[in-house]
């Protein structure tokens, strides 16, 4: 398969950037050599990176002569088989890989098999993100922190979204790439020609989708959803006047940029809406960028450039981390378990990552970011990446997270499609929220309600 020679031939790029020259002093090779394992079976989504999952695991079969089984499933399913597959007598799975908001439950369930318990030298190399520790947990705080806790997972995929737009649009109106929400609106003014074209697009569907896109505006704003839970105060502050605010200005943007079906938008309707030149702007998944570029898919091929996303005028800038997480069940024999590290090993290698990288996938490697490939017009979101991996964060990164998830994507949903206001709708989710913590025995309590 071409895509494969290509991969082969990452070997010798690799060895040209300084990372896997075999004779330089303390230079890594470019692969990491496993030796003869059994087939393993992994459990994996099938998200818009995962075509470039599967290429990488085919050079990975081909390097090696190591079988390895892919399982893809759409995220709906994805839970439900990682749960019951670890709850059964044996997994039919020896890699799961979970949604950042779930692994607390697997975690804390003792569900899944600590890395150094398989291999006490294993480390992740210093060069992989570790996106916000989600992949360590401390039993002790009931959290996820590398600072006394133990690797329980890494990622194969950590997605920040990006802000793309159409470059021609933008200088044909005289618009600069936006860094502020006012000035995705100034842009919108211009731009907004319904239903031939729409100024932005992001998620509005009930769920994670309007949850994840709208936590970038309440980081921007300085809110939060609950006061210190590394800490262990579990004070709900989601209905602050500052989360208020975010809340008002995310609905003033889809309803001023977005269609009219804005509260029924999700992630494969932006990247259509974007690839198809029916808008001009949007908020999408770095693993999404391959579509646009896809000659096949795309009518916008070169066209779409990428930056952070935009800040509040009066805010920061802000990122949130929705990555995954690749993680061993314990419920498999112990050579299942090698298997699974040595095929992790292997795919954490700088060369891996190159030909995953090249394979259309989000590489998870510090070093494959700042590599010959940033420079090249293919990779352009690249730089956009790197700089939001500065302030990126995780968050909902505690049991009940899945449960909150759930809690705001209704109430946020609610307000973005006129059943409540912005104020009833955090007013809700709060109260529901701090009854959900003192079910679970934490310490909480809340703010005065907003006036609604």
């Amino acid at each position: 398969m071409k895509s494969i020679q290509r991969g082969l031939c990452a070997l010798a790029a690799v060895a040209l950037l300084g990372i896997g020259a075999a004779g330089s002093a303390g230079a890594q090779q470019p692969f990491a050599d496993v030796g003869k394992q059994p087939p393993i079976t992994i459990l994996i989504n099938s998200s818009p990176w995962y075509a470039g999952f599967e290429k990488t695991v085919e050079l990975y079969e081909k390097q090696t002569g190591n079988k390895v089984k892919l399982d893809a499933t759409p995220y709906g399913g994805m839970l439900e088989k990682a749960r019951n597959a670890v709850r059964g007598a044996k997994s039919s799975y020896d890699l799961i890989n979970l949604d950042t908001q779930w692994t607390i439950e697997f975690y804390e369930g003792g569900f899944l098999v600590p890395y150094k318990e398989v291999d006490p030298a294993f480390d992740l190399p210093k060069e992989v993100l570790t996106y916000g520790e989600s992949g360590y947990w401390n039993a002790d705080k009931r959290f996820r922190s590398a600072q006394g806790g133990k690797l329980m997972a890494w990622s194969p995929n950590g997605n920040v979204l990006l802000y793309v737009y159409r470059d021609d649009l933008f200088k044909a109106a005289g618009l600069a790439p936006p860094k502020t929400w006012e000035d995705v609106l100034a842009a919108c003014a211009k731009l907004q020609d319904p239903p031939k074209m729409y100024g932005s697009v992001m998620r509005g569907e009930r769920g994670n989708g309007i949850r994840f896109d709208w936590m970038y505006f309440m980081l921007g704003k300085g809110a939060a959803v609950v006061r210190d839970p590394a800490g262990g105060d579990y004070t709900v502050t989601i209905n602050s006047p500052q989360a208020k605010a975010a809340l008002d200005l995310y609905l003033d943007v889809a309803k001023r940029c977005g269609p009219p079906n804005a509260g029924s938008l999700g992630q494969g309707d932006l990247i259509q809406l974007i690839s198809t030149g029916k808008a001009a702007a949007g908020m999408v998944v770095s693993a999404a960028w391959n579509n646009f570029d896809d000659a096949t898919k795309s009518a916008v091929v070169g066209k779409v450039q990428a930056v952070p996303i935009p800040r509040p005028a009066d805010g920061k800038p802000a990122a949130l981390l929705g990555n995954w997480n690749m993680a061993i069940p314990k419920n498999i024999p112990d050579a299942q378990r090698k298997a699974a590290l040595a095929f992790s090993r292997w795919f954490l290698t700088a060369g891996a990552q190159r030909v995953y990288a090249e394979a259309g996938a989000i590489p998870v490697r510090d070093d494959t970011f700042r590599s010959d490939l940033a420079q090249n017009p293919k990779y352009r979101w690249m730089g956009a990446y790197l700089e939001m991996q500065k302030y990126a964060s995780q968050e909902l990164g505690y049991a009940e997270g899945a449960q909150v998830e759930q809690i705001l994507g209704l109430r946020l949903n609610q307000a973005l499609i006129g059943e409540m206001n912005s104020a009833k709708a955090l007013n809700a989710a709060a109260k529901e929220i701090e009854e959900l913590f003192k079910k679970n025995n934490r310490r909480t309590g809340g703010l005065t309600p907003l006036p609604e």
